[in-house]
């Protein structure tokens, strides 16, 4: 199958050049001016590879790379400049940039390095491996590199942190990192950091003593009840700095001691946290210590947006959809393949859980034996605004668009009840609380309306 590469830069010439170089190679080849019209395309396709320059025009490439990894975290960017500095070099590299070239271009150096870099993306670079519990549906490229570094992580004891969106399976992907380890026969303790207030939060991960005129009472903390074992910190940004240094201080010290008490417990715990959030941001916001980031991300895993595995809708539709008609009683259903060509054009804005929610609700109210493509779309009605957000390139508005219309569905469903909202969404009640005032949704107006 050809590789398809996009090439974004504001001087024709460039774009001409390159275009005709990399046909000649056998590459199929779009080329932009600007990145609004960049982002439109990469709305409806993922190339194999972006060439990027550093300033198109007014516009800032590194901005434009931020945006593209958002949409596609895994897609291999090279950058291209006619200035490039070293700095400049580090910090694109750090946004995931996967290579450098400068200007004027050879076309040897091109092409080497888009095929070096196409390469070190490609599957067949994975050498065999066998997870013994597999519970990650999916087959796409991406979703492949997912479970081999949950087999590369299970080998070892290392501390993992797994970055991705809301309902991209983190705790799935924990889970399995645990279940194929050598701890597998240990407890595997999770805990989520954002669902609880400070002193709350410290009494169940450390345990307490004497605490609240019990003098003897003992309470163990999830930390010791995971001996030996796995502890998955869930959300763990959302820890407070005070909290963060002292888990920081468990970590590296491999003992803790409970609130109250004054012996220091040894612990052999594997940790492995998890993130919704740009971390990077929160660091240089003074919000999350950048000596804890380092501690937690000795094996880094990014889980990918469905939006960029939707090669994998059919296989995770057909497994839902089935879970759904056994859980619910129902008779058998299937969905046609113009059902499931609607279900892979969205957007996806909750990802696996949202896929899962609108399955089961196609389920079991769609009549007969049959899934068609208007039954999807009905399903899926109320994203018409952020669709066309997408079909203009502003992917940014588009994606806040697409959450707020999935939760303001998700509370219609819920009859407005927050708790059963926030359980339906998979997130914590706090988190969705921060959720309806940052995206000015008015629990209380849907009610009435």
């Amino acid at each position: 199958m050809q590789k398809i590469i996009y090439i974004l830069d504001d001087e024709k010439e460039i774009r001409k050049t390159l275009r005709v170089i990399l046909e000649d190679e056998d590459y199929l080849v779009e080329d932009f001016s600007n990145g609004k019209m960049l982002m439109k395309a990469l709305s409806k396709e993922r190339p194999s590879l972006l060439l990027l320059d550093v300033w198109v025009g007014k516009e800032d490439g590194l901005v434009i790379l931020d945006e593209c990894k958002k949409l596609y975290p895994s897609l291999p960017v090279v950058m291209i400049s006619g200035h490039g500095t070293i700095e400049l070099a580090v910090n694109a590299t750090k946004k995931g940039a996967i290579d450098f070239l400068e200007k004027p271009l050879s076309i040897e150096k091109v092409i080497q390095t888009i095929e070096t870099s196409i390469e070190k993306t490609k599957d067949s670079e994975l050498p065999d491996f066998q997870l013994e519990v597999d519970q990650i549906l999916g087959e796409s490229p991406s979703i492949t590199r997912v479970k081999f570094s949950v087999f590369q992580a299970a080998e070892t004891n290392a501390r993992v942190f797994i970055f991705g969106e809301n309902g991209t399976g983190k705790e799935l992907t924990a889970r399995s990192i645990h279940q194929n380890s050598k701890r597998k026969n240990e407890a595997y303790i999770e805990f989520n950091c954002a669902s609880l207030p400070e002193d709350t939060i410290e009494q169940e991960l450390f345990g307490s003593e004497n605490v609240q005129g019990e003098p003897n009472e003992i309470k163990i903390g999830k930390w010791e009840l995971a001996q030996h074992g796995t502890l998955f910190l869930d959300e763990v940004c959302d820890l407070s700095l005070s909290l963060q240094s002292k888990v920081l201080k468990v970590i590296l010290d491999q003992k803790l001691e409970r609130v109250g008490g004054k012996e220091s417990i040894p612990v052999d715990v594997r940790i492995i946290a998890a993130t919704n959030s740009n971390v990077e941001e929160a660091i240089r916001e003074g919000k999350f210590r950048e000596d804890l980031y380092y501690a937690l991300n000795v094996i880094p895993i990014e889980l990918p947006p469905l939006r960029e595995r939707n090669q994998d809708i059919p296989l995770l539709a057909e497994f839902y959809l089935n879970k759904s008609i056994s859980k619910n009683n129902l008779s058998p259903k299937t969905i046609d393949r113009d059902g499931l060509d609607a279900l892979s054009s969205h957007f996806w804005p909750g990802n696996v859980r949202e896929l899962t929610n609108i399955i089961e609700r196609l389920s079991i109210l769609v009549p007969g034996d049959t899934i068609r493509a208007k039954d999807v779309k009905e399903a899926l009605h109320g994203f018409k605004k952020a669709n066309e957000m997408v079909a203009r390139g502003d992917l940014k508005h588009a994606k806040e668009e697409f959450e707020r219309q999935y939760i303001i569905k998700t509370l219609q469903i819920c009859e407005g009840n927050v708790t059963r909202t926030s359980k339906a969404l998979g997130i914590e009640r706090t988190h969705l609380y921060r959720k309806l005032r940052s995206l000015n949704i008015s629990v209380e107006q849907l009610i009435e309306g």
